[in-house]
């Protein structure tokens, strides 16, 4: 394995060679401070504003994908072999303004103007899928991106109207798509990147195999996939991370797999890898796929990551826990498989040695007449953390619950399943009355804090509330009603 030390990206029209790069120097910083082009902002510092979004594409064999991210928690030794898109770039025919720029100005798409060039570049990313976009459409491309003048409605007007204003295939990102997929190809290699500036390291291995050898060697390293959480530790808690690992180069750790009765998805998939997988094969997790950060976040955000980190609130675990998934953990050569569940043995812990890393989720596709439905109870409905996120999969026979599992984040020190509700339900009819009578029992499985998302008692109470919501939503005739309970218990009595 040859080792190459030279950081290589395309910036807009322009190769970037670079070896003088800290593990830590966000996309943001690269832009403003050593590139002078200020028209991306800084905001929030979290990827939460999206001010500060820009495009980035990524090859892929021979397709090129151009996605927003959040550039000040994007590091730039992430960067390896992509193009890098700014506010800078944008054009229109004959060096008139880009047609989005043109119908953000004509509906009075922008006030003070801070936060116009997220937006535009955030539209930028819509136009190259979605050239007749829908209302649903154009705010879900949107979810991340925040503005305190215009409320939006001009801005999403613009966004409608953006094909009067000029045609797609003139676009510089699609007239010389070859061009620019010759030259990302030119960048690509199978060397291993090491920069060392300072007193900081990274590495961007080519391949997942030298990913899990060199991670073997350097256990302490830091791993960053999307960087959703690793770049607030370096914004917000000024955290040294160095040496640090990028993925971002793996195509092989970005794979999914569907089989006939699993979906198997590498650690370094983001959630838009998965969303068409999700769509296709778990519909039920549709809506909530969408409400997992806003679109530059799920551009970024690894599902492995959100597991790998063992945050107990995040998203995925709770439905992933329900449906039995499990988890492969690699070490160089060296795998074994747990239960998704066991992984988290305590806050801030988890089943994972040194120099492992999760590799693979392996999920169970439920069969058709498993009830399966996972919710998310936050403050904003978009792009906020959830306060409580619950999952439940029940499967019914007879009119009787013959199995179910419930798991919940956000209100215990991990994801952890109810396992005292689901005791008092399994083998109870499906009913009304089977499930009031189990909902205080979730008292014997939590004991939730308070904090600045929810109180204590309202977790509480949201879970119990959320088992009665799957019950309603799912009940059919086949389940025993309140009235079809007393009546047999009556019978039974005079009996």
């Amino acid at each position: 394995m040859t080792t190459r030390h030279t950081l290589k990206f395309l910036l807009n029209d322009q190769l970037i060679e670079t070896n003088d790069v800290l593990a830590t120097e966000t996309l943001l910083d690269f832009l403003r401070l050593n590139q002078t082009l200020r028209g991306t902002k800084e905001g929030c510092a979290e990827g939460d504003c999206g001010a500060c979004t820009v495009l980035v594409g990524r090859l892929a064999g021979d397709e090129l994908t151009y996605e927003s991210v959040n550039s000040c928690i994007r590091f730039v030794g992430s960067l390896d072999g992509c193009h890098v898109i700014t506010i800078e770039h944008l054009k229109g025919k004959d060096g008139a303004p880009h047609p989005i720029q043109q119908a953000m100005v004509e509906h009075h798409g922008s006030q003070c103007g801070f936060c116009t060039p997220g937006f535009v570049m955030s539209l930028y990313a819509m136009w190259m899928s979605e050239f007749e976009p829908d209302v649903a459409t154009i705010e879900r491309y949107l979810q991340g991106n925040l503005c305190r003048c215009t409320g939006y409605e001009p801005i999403i007007k613009a966004a409608r109207d953006i094909g009067a204003h000029g045609k797609l295939h003139e676009d510089y990102l699609i007239a010389e798509r070859d061009q620019i997929i010759e030259q990302l190809s030119n960048l690509q290699d199978d060397q291993m990147l090491e920069v060392e500036s300072g007193s900081e390291m990274f590495y961007a291995p080519a391949t997942l195999d030298q990913f899990a050898m060199l991670y073997a060697k350097n256990p302490k390293a830091t791993i960053v996939a999307g960087s959703t959480d690793v770049g607030l530790w370096v914004t917000k808690f000024m955290r040294d991370i160095s040496p640090v690992i990028f993925t971002s180069r793996l195509n092989d750790f970005r794979k999914i797999k569907v089989t006939d009765d699993a979906i198997i998805v590498y650690g370094g998939a983001s959630y838009t890898d998965m969303l068409a997988t999700i769509d296709n094969y778990l519909p039920q997790l549709s809506q909530f796929w969408r409400r997992i950060g806003g679109e530059q976040v799920r551009n970024m955000g690894t599902v492995g990551g959100n597991i790998a980190n063992g945050s107990p609130i995040g998203d995925t675990p709770p439905p992933l826990i329900a449906l039995k998934a499990t988890i492969t953990l690699r070490k160089a050569n060296e795998r074994r498989t747990i239960e998704l569940e066991k992984y988290f043995v305590a806050y801030g812990k988890q089943d994972r040695a040194q120099g492992e890393f999760v590799e693979q989720i392996h999920i169970p596709l439920p069969p058709d007449d498993q009830i399966f439905a996972t919710y998310k109870i936050s403050k904003r409905r978009d792009e906020d953390i959830s306060a409580v996120c619950g999952a439940f999969s029940a499967k019914i026979e007879d009119g009787r619950i013959a199995d179910i599992r419930i798991a919940f984040g956000g209100m215990a020190a991990t994801p952890k399943r109810a396992t005292h509700v689901e005791q008092a339900l399994i083998g109870a009819p499906w009913s009304e009355r089977s499930i009031l009578d189990a909902k205080p029992s979730f008292a014997d499985d939590y004991a939730p804090l308070s904090d600045w998302r929810a109180s204590a008692d309202y977790r509480l109470a949201v879970t119990q509330n959320l088992l009665e919501r799957f019950y309603l939503e799912h009940a059919d005739e086949n389940a025993f009603s309140l009235d079809e309970l007393h009546q047999a218990a009556t019978l039974e009595a005079l009996s």
